[in-house]
Parts: C-alpha cells; structure tokens; sequence
C-alpha cells in the first residue's frame, strides 16, 4: 500500500469515516442520569445561566470548545478548493487541538467568500464556542474576517496561518540569532510572500525589536515599495522607499525567510548574503531552497523549514493547542499580541541551549503546551484581559497534572 492509499484508508477510519467525533464526559447508566442530563433537570442550569450568563462557563461544555472555521479559500499546497474539499484539513486541526491541548474543537465550514457573510455567520454561532480558530481564509480578506470579528466578540480569535506561523518563526529565529551571535534590531532581514503568514511575520518581528528600516518585504512583483501604485493597505507597513527583486536585496542580508514558492532562492542569493547567514525556507511541500542544496552551497547556514522530515520544523502545532488553551483557562476576551509574545518566549525556553540541529522545540515534546499555555495566561493577566480572580499562581500545578503525567 503507497502512502496515498494509506492517507485515504486513516480518513476513512476504523467504525465511521472521519477523525473526530464527541465523548460523553457524564453518563446515561439509567432513568436517574436521563433525568438530570435531560428533562426536567436540565432547566436547572438553563435558569442559572439566565439570571447569570458566565454561568454558562460552569455548567457546559464552552469553555473548552472552539471552532475550526475556514472557506477553504487558501489551503497550504493546495489554493483555493472551497469549504467541501477543505474539510479534512479542518478535522484534521480538530484532531490536533484535542491531542495536545485536550480542547474539543470542532469544524465548521462555511461556502462563502464574502467577508460580511462569513463574519455575520461566525458571530451567529459564537455563543456556541469559547475560542474562534480562524484557518485557510486567503488574504487579504483574512485580514478583515479577523478584525470585524474581534471587534464584535469578546472571545479569542486566532488566525493561525498568520499569528501561528507567526509565533513559531519568532522564536525560532531568536534561537537563531544566539546561535549566530547577533541581535535581532541590527541585523537586515528579508521576508519573501506577503500574504497572511509573511504579514504577520513581519509584524511579529517588530514586536521582537526588528528594524523597520532593517526588514524588507517582497511579494511576487519584487520589492514592497513605497513607489509602487495602487499598494494594498495590508503592506503599506512594510513599504520601503527603495525598488528592486529578491536577488538584489538579498545580497548582505542576514536573515531570509521564505513563505512562498519553491526554488525562489537560489545557491547565488544564499551566496550573497553574509556569513552565519540564516534561512527559514517554509514553502512547502518544497522549500525554497532544498535542505541539502543551501548546507552544500554554505556550510554556515542555520536553516529551518517546514517539512517534518527535517530538523527544525516551523510547525504551527508548537503554537495554536497551546495558545487556546491558556486563554481558554484564563477565560481571555481576546488574544493580544503581548499573549502571543509570551507564547514565543516559551517556545524560545524550551530550546535550551540552540544549535544549527535544534533551535526549533520538537512538537512532541510534552512541555509544550504547558509552557505556552502558561506563558499566554500570564501575559493575559498582566496585560488586563483575563478573567477577574483568575488563579495564574495556582494554574501551573493544574496544567502540570493535565498533561506531565
């Protein structure tokens, strides 16, 4: 059996297709049990969450249930398939935040890619979830669906191909830097792809102290400038006075990350930057420049890519289980970026000492979620958007007993 066939035979599972489903978290043994889940002595908690509706956190399931939601509009390596072939992918993520974050997460499919549409429905089912994963939604309408919904809902909404991908770049490469032996205000970094991973790298790096003046953005037309006319709003941060294409402001740069297509980076460009030259090469499957080929070409390289086969993964798993779990527990109205700054230092902790092989924490490593769940709890705290009396002291030992068994 290829690996084809295999995929195809796990999705269609053992009893039924699919890889979730619910877990019955009470019992039905009996006419008692049937009574009090049910008729008459469900309306019991009903009239307890009328006269006081955090009570809905107490007496179900919300509070550790979030929403997978996607239009399927943007899927890695696969572009816009629509919400009906996006669904796996969607399971798929609901699989994972209930194997290492212990959350029940759901999929919810919408086929539209009218941002009003997909903003009205998602607000029309919130009270359903306490968390909003947003996922595959193409830019720059991700941009908005985000920003609408964060102002109308005062539950965490996380877009995790940007934010995500985001956090696990950041740490990686503050990792790499130490490795390198340098800052990351003072060195020239270069991001090619601007859609929703690239942007929120970018602003990601400036809040780790990156140089506006040092980090330049190209997307597929060459360099993101100032001159260029007609520039989308979500790039004009990044909007640089010079002109020019990927190989010309590559050269002397020290950091490149690539969130775009295979190839773009050739042994020339890895060439022209300078010495200890750093490369997250995240396009996947292929990178943009092959493993093999940029530690032939330069021997000093401190590469990271996407691929599970490699050392060094940016893996979104390092960041999204673990990030809705401390907010979910902190009953966070939102996730800041001071929350997900806290997620990089605590996947930054977890390396230890970095070298050229191990920078990047592994995403089985149990520790994970319970450094970034804390790490985003207790920025949730500090910076005023946890709930009132929340226990940050005492929720260390609770995620200790959870998951380090």
């Amino acid at each position: 059996m290829n690996f084809n066939e295999e995929a195809l035979v796990y999705h269609r599972g053992k009893k039924r297709a699919g890889k979730i489903g619910t877990e019955i978290l009470t019992s039905v043994a009996g006419k008692e049990d049937l009574s009090l889940a049910y008729s008459p002595g469900v309306a019991v908690p009903c009239l307890e969450i009328v006269k006081d509706k955090e009570k809905v956190y107490e007496y179900t399931g919300k509070g550790n249930r979030v929403a997978v939601v996607s239009n399927g509009s943007a899927v890695l390596g696969l572009g816009n398939i629509g919400a009906l072939a996006g669904k796996p992918v969607m399971e798929g993520k609901a699989l994972l935040f209930k194997h290492f974050g212990g959350i029940d997460a759901v999929d919810v499919e919408i086929d539209s890619e009218a941002v009003d549409e997909i903003v009205r429905t998602v607000e029309l089912i919130s009270p359903t979830y306490g968390g909003i994963s947003l996922e595959d939604f193409k830019a720059p309408e991700c941009f908005e669906i985000e920003t609408q919904l964060k102002k109308k809902l005062g539950i965490p909404i996380f877009h995790d191909d940007q934010h995500g991908t985001a956090v696990v770049v950041g740490a990686g490469l503050l990792n790499a830097l130490k490795i390198a032996g340098k800052n990351i205000g003072d060195v020239k970094i270069v991001i090619n792809g601007a859609g929703a991973a690239g942007i929120a790298i970018g602003k990601m790096l400036f809040s780790l102290g990156a140089g506006k003046e040092k980090l330049i953005l190209c997307d597929s037309r060459g360099v993101v400038s100032s001159k260029r006319k007609g520039l989308d709003k979500s790039k004009l941060e990044f909007a640089v006075k010079m002109e020019g294409e990927l190989e010309n402001v590559v050269d002397g740069a020290n950091v490149f990350i690539g969130v775009s297509k295979k190839d773009l980076l050739t042994p020339k460009m890895l060439k022209s930057m300078a010495k200890d030259r750093i490369v997250f090469a995240l396009a996947n499957p292929d990178s943009e420049i092959a493993w093999d080929l940029a530690h032939e070409t330069c021997d000093d390289v401190i590469m990271a890519t996407g691929r599970s086969d490699l050392p060094n993964q940016v893996n979104n798993v390092l960041v999204f289980p673990g990030i809705f779990r401390g907010a979910l527990d902190c009953r966070a109205r939102e996730i800041n970026e001071e929350m997900k700054i806290g997620a990089v230092e605590a996947l930054v902790g977890l390396v230890g000492e970095p070298t050229r092989e191990r920078f990047i924490v592994d995403i089985f490593d149990e520790r994970v979620v319970v450094e970034v769940a804390y790490g985003v709890a207790k920025a949730a705290v500090e910076f005023g958007v946890a709930m009132s009396g929340f226990d940050l002291e005492g929720y260390w030992g609770k995620l200790e007993k959870e998951f380090l068994k």
